[in-house]
């Protein structure tokens, strides 16, 4: 059978969450042909265990051993990927599932389509520092990379596989890949749309980003090293 959409869950310790997001993202995807790919690092609380528990025929588990990043699980999941059109999105709900549908209605006039906080009808519900933080570098990125993106380290990305037969997620820190990916994408041609959503904070469960001060400045300067050299770095070639 085809496979219309497949959509990605990188996990790490996300047991509080999992089957949630699940049965949300099946539910909301039952007029498609789907498939679900949950990447799971290893994660101590068995969240890969939960997932199987499942025994959902659309659900495929991946228990990925010795490894923790962010960025492979995502890439070795497209590779799997069955579907027409790949997406991911953080396993924490902080991002909706129900936002699929919309994404995938836009793949008729799109090559990539991207979850956005910043676009018409999105907003950021996190705390205020957080948010000011995100604005600043999204900002900033979509002054200096000139494509019109508005979220660029988004992160809830729908995009044709035939998109990574030319393009591959780049293994460079956090949230840089989503960043870099949209560069490059934006550069070869591929049309880039976004959809609006509101953004949440998790609910459960341990969050992966900064919380601090410290740590929202240290991300920020990464990130910013990132879009600058994307931008500059490209005419030294």
């Amino acid at each position: 059978m085809s496979v219309d959409v497949s959509v990605v869950f990188p996990t790490y310790n996300e047991a509080e969450n999992i089957v949630t997001l699940i049965r949300r993202t099946d539910n909301a995807l039952q007029n498609y042909n789907r498939e679900i790919i949950v990447m799971d690092d290893d994660s101590p609380d068995k969240t890969w265990l939960l997932a199987q528990n499942e025994k959902n025929p659309r659900v495929k588990v991946v228990r990925r051993i010795n490894k923790r990043k962010l960025v492979t699980a995502i890439q070795e999941g497209i590779d799997a990927a069955n579907g027409k059109v790949v997406v991911w999105m953080d396993a924490d709900l902080s991002m909706p599932p129900e936002l699929i549908p919309k994404l995938l209605a836009r793949m008729n006039r799109a090559d990539i389509v991207v979850g956005s906080r910043y676009a018409p009808g999105g907003r950021d519900k996190r705390p205020l520092l957080r948010v000011l933080s995100s604005r600043f570098i999204n900002t900033i990125a979509n002054l200096v990379l000139n494509f019109n993106v508005l979220d660029y380290d988004s992160g809830f990305v729908a995009a044709k596989k035939e998109v990574f037969s030319k393009l591959r997620l780049n293994d460079s820190g956090y949230g840089e890949y989503c960043i870099e990916f949209l560069f490059h994408a934006g550069k070869k041609g591929y049309k880039i749309k976004e959809v609006g959503y509101a953004f949440t904070d998790r609910r459960a469960g341990e969050s992966k980003t900064a919380e601090s001060l410290y740590g929202l400045f240290k991300y920020g300067m990464m990130y910013l090293h990132k879009i600058f050299s994307l931008r500059f770095g490209s005419r030294k070639k």
